[in-house]
């Protein structure tokens, strides 16, 4: 989880600005084997879902209540699948969790929605787009976490659907401080980002696009929070708009997922490229499985 900070120590700073990968070499024969496996799913599972239409509308909600889970997850949330489930089919809550976490599970599965009404709009991915993303995440939030200058963990006013003001950063495993796109560049590279998606999705492979526009998300971190789930969620509208399976990033996979976001932004980005296409293909393995359980 990434925190704002109200001070500035350039000294200490890893600002990630190095590395955007928009000039990627996508002709590894590694790379094209993965996008090669991924293209078989897909026209497989196209033909399960033509076969069995009505499992398949099973499938999507099966699908909207597993990427809120694992996606919040991610982040911290302590709701287990089952009180996800259960919160947002009864719309009850359990004794004992943050109301905070109820709240980013309903403001997701919101998101979701909001993201398939706008591929049928056919709305191109802009800025002023993003930031309504990010205003549905954070909806309802009134705080979000924050250092202050003496190291110490405190709570900021939230401010949803606007790009931060304050620096931010991660605490690294190794103990290291990794701070992000600094404030005044985040409106550039936003710009920046939204052109090259708009332009790439015509012509490259929908996971190459997808997987270097969650990167670049993470990597420029343009809010106080919601970034994390705001990456996948962008990930995700890019396959979908391509009829593609959504890559759902397992909680349990926590550690790899940051660790290929940390190669990342060491310069190698061949370790996330594989990382999202191997959770893409699981994704698109157990709806498969799920679709031929379910004709039985």
């Amino acid at each position: 989880m990434a925190f704002p900070t109200d001070s500035l120590d350039s000294q200490n700073k890893l600002v990630t600005m190095k590395y955007n990968y928009y000039d990627l070499d996508t002709t590894i024969l590694e790379i094209r084997n993965f996008l090669d496996s991924i293209d078989k799913l897909k026209f497989e599972l196209d033909e399960q879902k033509a076969l069995h239409r009505e499992s398949w509308l099973a499938i999507q909600e099966k699908l909207r209540i597993d990427w809120t889970y694992d996606s919040n997850a991610i982040e911290g949330s302590s709701l287990t699948r089952g009180e996800t489930l259960f919160f947002l089919k009864e719309g009850l809550t359990v004794e004992g969790k943050p109301f905070k976490d109820f709240l980013d599970a309903k403001n997701h599965a919101e998101a979701i929605d909001w993201l398939y009404e706008t591929i049928k709009d056919d709305r191109p991915i802009s800025q002023s787009f993003i930031k309504e993303m990010n205003a549905l995440l954070l909806s309802g939030i009134k705080y979000t976490s924050a250092i202050n200058s003496e190291g110490q963990k405190v709570q900021k006013k939230a401010t949803p659907g606007k790009y931060k003001e304050l620096s931010n950063h991660v605490l690294t495993s190794d103990g290291s401080i990794h701070f992000y796109v600094e404030p005044i560049y985040v409106s550039d590279e936003m710009d920046t980002l939204c052109k090259w998606i708009n332009k790439n999705i015509k012509n490259q492979h929908p996971v190459i696009v997808s997987s270097i526009t969650h990167y670049n998300m993470v990597r420029i971190h343009p809010f106080d929070d919601g970034n994390g789930r705001g990456a996948r969620i962008l990930m995700n509208l890019i396959l979908i708009k391509k009829k593609y399976p959504i890559t759902i990033i397992k909680n349990q996979d926590r550690r790899k997922y940051i660790l290929a976001l940390h190669q990342a932004d060491n310069g190698d980005f061949y370790p996330f490229l594989k990382f999202i296409a191997t959770s893409l293909i699981n994704t698109a393995q157990t709806i498969i499985s799920e679709l031929k359980q379910l004709k039985k």
